[in-house]
């Protein structure tokens, strides 16, 4: 029997002609063809193909965007239209339910046709025939291999004839109908009929009227000419029509449906489905910084390929549907106030991060810019050494300003100071260790020459003299003493302060950072208390978040849930690839205490000791009102000014600073702004949330 099928396959490729004149391929002879069945493949490989990735807001509803190379989703036969099923086969292959994979009389009639037009006229390709071509192109390897699957020969032919028998034989018709569906080529980088259906229509394929099926069905053979989004749609309506009548000859509709669907005019209602993050709808541009650090992210994960680009383009082959942290609400209330403070177009970027403690998941991106790649009406850049020609990357740009990418972030100031005391607690010094601070320290670091050296040591002083005298941790940290966190750093040793950083998640992104933070240069790095090193908003954010988790430190995480396109849930080595990434970092009691002085800066209050009589950021609490704890951060001669604060339930980052010119002075104007918008952002999203108050520190910590 396998005899006869495989004599009679290389007769009809013989008698068809369809890619050579047949005096071509009567010249190649049968022995010529029977040595090329014999090396061709008896089974199709099939590759599934690429699908396109949606991701979502933590809602699990709102679109944030998609990835894809091939725009295509995968839907089940019983969720397409039956106008699509029947549109298709009568477009394509109207004895599909009759043949096995080749159409005999397909074949003896495209000869008939094409000996008489002296050329190829007609083909004969089923439409087996065709998904097999289909798999061959998505299954290829090389660029050799895609030539072949394409390629207008004889051989190829053959190929796809055996191949389509073998595939009949495995496959019902309703299977292949079903994957021949989802992977055709409808135009308009539309692949699959779902695909297709959205792009043309935007509906979901099962609700196709008939006009709209045949429409569809029309433009698997040539999506370029029968394009119907062209202002002449005269081809477009011809091919429909065709289709029509084809199913009428099928007996697939009634006379009266194809009278009817003929006088129809082609309506469109065309969308173009976003694709990567510079396609955030504008209704939700904000979110593209957001966006962009989960693409960062997602990058980094080995679960998804071998390095970042095979990473990347698993994202947009991958057909993953994504749940993302982002919170629309918590979102929207940080936009606003953000740009309440400081608008698009100023050179100064204001920006805020919102992080769950206990999960990491960042919940909101959110800074005073758009995110776009068209810089033709931005200002000029703020630095005078640039060409006068150069734009500033304001409103619009694609920069991670709050982390992610290579950016190396601002100074954060003295919310380092965070670091100093954590590593003090832990080596056993509690919150009541005491130092005489004066207006200026002589520290026993040494230092190149500058505005604060003293000969050859490092002198840092305080922003004001009332600061002078014997501070605590509670009340050093409160008001931000600079020469009493010098000589507590000086205590637990600069290298551990700079450890406990690089535990709580801050990496070293510039030359200089770099090469300080290493063991050679750690133990001297004594400005680093003060904040001289560079971080990103949502580092910070999530430090803080660490000490409202009560030492559980929990990796920045910007997804809620991954799941494949079967609907599994994604894993990297049996765990949960979305699950947060948390261990006990500092001992809970040490990151009591830490919150205990921490609440003596925002007006809180401590629970175990004296902030003497103020803090830096009384505000926070007076705007909050409910238990809040935090450090503000400012560098010298206020070139940035930073706020972290946290609850129980949420902690929050915000910035101030020119991420183009590092030497542009914020101004003390611009000084309390992070913390008034840390403050408006956590009210404004826990106003529905009970009240959750800190737990104090054990009398080991405090005394």
């Amino acid at each position: 029997m396998a005899l006869l099928i495989r004599a009679g396959l290389i007769a009809g490729l013989v008698v068809t002609g369809l890619t050579y004149p047949f005096a071509a391929l009567a010249g190649m002879g049968v022995k010529v063809g029977s040595e090329a069945l014999e090396n061709m493949p008896e089974r199709l490989t099939e590759t599934a193909p690429a699908q396109s990735t949606y991701v979502y807001a933590n809602d699990g509803k709102t679109l944030l965007t998609m990835f894809y190379e091939e725009h295509r989703k995968h839907v089940d036969l019983a969720n397409m239209s039956p106008f699509m099923i029947k549109a298709i086969v009568a477009a394509e292959d109207n004895r599909f339910f009759e043949h096995h994979g080749v159409d005999a009389k397909g074949v003896a009639r495209a000869f008939v046709a094409n000996q008489k037009a002296g050329g190829v006229s007609q083909g004969a390709s089923t439409l087996t025939m065709q998904y097999v071509r289909m798999a061959l192109q998505n299954s290829a390897r090389t660029p050799q291999e895609a030539l072949e699957a394409t390629e207008q020969t004889a051989a190829r032919k053959l190929r796809e004839m055996r191949l389509a028998i073998e595939v009949e034989q495995r496959l019902s018709k309703e299977e292949i109908l079903e994957r021949y569906l989802n992977a055709a080529y409808y135009g308009h980088r539309a692949y699959g009929v779902y695909a297709a259906s959205q792009v043309f229509f935007s509906k979901s394929p099962r609700d196709l009227t008939l006009t709209e099926a045949a429409l569809l069905a029309g433009l698997v053979k040539a999506p370029s000419a029968y394009d119907p989004a062209t202002k002449d749609r005269k081809a477009a309506t011809e091919r429909r029509n065709y289709v029509i009548d084809q199913m009428l000859k099928m007996n697939a509709i009634t006379a009266e449906q194809a009278v009817s669907a003929r006088r129809s005019k082609i309506k469109l209602k065309l969308s173009t489905p976003p694709n990567d993050c510079v396609s955030v709808s504008s209704r939700h541009n904000d979110w593209g910084f957001f966006c962009d650090y989960f693409k960062s992210w997602w990058r980094e994960q080995p679960a998804f390929g071998r390095n970042p680009l095979e990473r990347e383009e698993n994202l947009r082959r991958g057909g993953y549907r994504i749940v993302t942290s982002i919170d629309p609400a918590i979102q929207r209330y940080a936009m606003k106030n953000v740009l309440g403070k400081e608008r698009r177009g100023s050179a100064f970027a204001h920006g805020q991060v919102v992080v769950q403690p206990g999960t990491g998941r960042v919940l909101s991106m959110a800074v005073n810019r758009r995110y776009s790649l068209d810089q033709s009406a931005n200002g000029r850049h703020s630095d005078w050494r640039q060409d006068r020609d150069v734009k500033g990357n304001y409103p619009n740009t694609v920069n991670p300003l709050l982390g992610g990418g290579d950016m190396a972030g601002y100074q954060a100031g003295s919310t380092f100071k965070i670091f100093t005391m954590l590593a003090a607690l832990e080596e056993g010094m509690p919150l009541s260790t005491t130092f005489y601070s004066p207006q200026r320290y002589v520290s026993r670091y040494i230092t190149a020459p500058g505005p604060a050296t003293c000969g050859i040591h490092w002198c840092p002083k305080n922003s004001s003299e009332s600061m002078t005298g014997n501070q605590s941790m509670w009340s050093g940290f409160g008001k931000s003493v600079n020469t009493y966190f010098v000589q507590l750093e000086q205590r637990v040793g600069a290298e551990k302060v700079v450890r406990m950083a690089e535990r709580l998640g801050l990496r070293w992104r510039t030359a200089i950072d770099k090469k300080l933070a290493t063991k050679e240069h750690a133990s001297e790095w004594g400005a680093f208390t003060l904040g001289v090193s560079d971080a990103t908003p949502v580092e910070m954010a999530n430090v803080f978040a660490t000490l409202a988790a009560e030492g559980k430190y929990c990796e920045p995480l910007p997804v809620v849930s991954i799941r494949n396109p079967d609907g599994s849930h994604a894993l990297y080595q049996k765990r949960l690839i979305a699950a947060p990434r948390c261990h006990q970092e500092v001992k809970v009691n040490v990151a009591r205490a830490a919150t205990d002085a921490a609440r003596c800066v925002t007006g809180y209050g401590s629970a175990r000791g004296s902030c003497g009589g103020w803090g830096t950021s009384e505000m926070v609490y007076g705007t909050l009102g409910r238990p809040v704890a935090g450090k503000s951060g400012t560098t010298d001669g206020n070139k940035t000014a930073w706020f972290s604060g946290y609850t129980p339930q949420l902690a929050a980052s915000a910035f101030v600073a020119d991420p183009d010119n590092p030497e542009h002075v914020v101004g003390s104007g611009r000084s309390t702004m992070s913390k008034y918008t840390v403050a408006q952002t956590l009210r404004d999203a826990l106003k529905d949330k009970p009240r959750e108050n800190f737990k104090p520190p054990t009398d080991k910590y405090v005394w």
